[in-house]
């Protein structure tokens, strides 16, 4: 077999977290740092203002995926279902 017919197969994994898997890293980041994580996102939720959120872990850059407005639809959709 010439290997100029050979395709190969190369699959991608999936490494993008999820709003919940985010949130989740996020809280622990906040509560690891000292910080009252619930009253920080909801600092960012109302300003939009990532300093509410620590550096640690990463946490400020994977809050800033998520689309706020997406946030507190699942927020308020989780909210009302329980």
């Amino acid at each position: 077999m010439d290997l100029n017919d050979y395709t190969r197969k190369f699959d991608i994994v999936d490494r993008k977290l999820g709003t919940k898997e985010i949130m989740a890293s996020v809280y622990d980041s906040l509560k690891l740092k000292g910080y009252d994580p619930i009253n920080q996102i909801v600092g960012y939720i109302l300003s939009e203002d990532p300093t509410y959120i620590t550096n640690y872990n990463n946490a400020r850059a994977l809050i800033c995926r998520i689309d706020r407005d997406e946030l507190l639809h699942e927020l308020v959709e989780s909210y009302l279902e329980k």
